[in-house]
């Protein structure tokens, strides 16, 4: 006769199975608990850099930053920035100083970081270079457009002031400043560093020059900004 079947050994095997299983059950509750530890204390920590410390915005609530790459997703990167503003506001009832919002200009939108000023200088090439232009006029624009409201461009009347005026603080690609500074120099027998100069002193306000467009949607994210992508 096995020990399952005399009452004695059933008996037996039941109090030796329920020993096994609050030991089972201990094991896994130590496991359980203990994975959440250690999977916390190995959690990825990026690394801080002066160069990033203005991205941070403790008083916020909200963060978002949007990408653009091309002169029609500069102007909608602007557009979506305003409709944070006013979504989170007749949504939530949050005013402009509880979102914080970056608008990177890099690649092709990247001219649109740069003032007036420099658009009057090199307008012609800005626009040979992006293949751009004024659609009222059809010619080359002298003034950044996005400057203004009323150029029937993808912004929608939204402009880099209303914005200045919310505290959009906008990422300007050094990287393609440069390669810009070297096309214009090239199209106007200028010299690429004087160019290259002229435009990092005459940026829109609120700007920041970062090292590569790419890297600044990076390193917001790793600051808890939503990515949001311009087209």
């Amino acid at each position: 006769m096995t020990e399952t079947s005399h009452p004695t050994g059933r008996r037996t095997f039941l109090s030796r199975l329920g020993i096994g299983a609050a030991v089972g059950a201990g094991l896994a509750a130590s496991f359980s608990v203990g994975r959440p530890a250690y999977a916390q204390s190995n959690a990825f920590k990026p690394r801080r850099h002066t160069e990033d410390a203005w991205m941070d915005t403790p008083r916020s609530a909200h963060r978002v930053i949007v990408d653009s790459a091309s002169p029609a997703a500069g102007g909608a990167a602007l557009l979506y920035a305003n409709n944070s503003f006013n979504a989170n506001k007749s949504g939530y009832g949050l005013q402009a100083e509880d979102i914080s919002v970056i608008v990177v200009l890099r690649h092709l939108s990247t001219p649109f970081a740069y003032a007036d000023a420099i658009w009057a200088k090199y307008g012609l090439a800005f626009s040979e270079i992006l293949d751009f232009k004024d659609p009222k006029t059809k010619a080359a624009p002298v003034t950044n457009l996005y400057n203004s409201g009323g150029a029937g461009l993808s912004n929608m009347g939204v402009t880099i002031p209303s914005l200045v005026e919310r505290k959009v603080q906008f990422a300007v690609c050094a990287s393609a400043t440069r390669f810009l500074s070297s096309a214009v120099a090239q199209k106007t027998k200028g010299e690429a560093e004087a160019i290259y100069q002229d435009f990092v002193s005459n940026l829109v306000p609120n700007s920041h020059l970062v090292a590569a467009g790419v890297v600044a949607v990076n390193r917001a994210q790793e600051y808890g900004y939503t990515l949001l992508t311009a087209v």
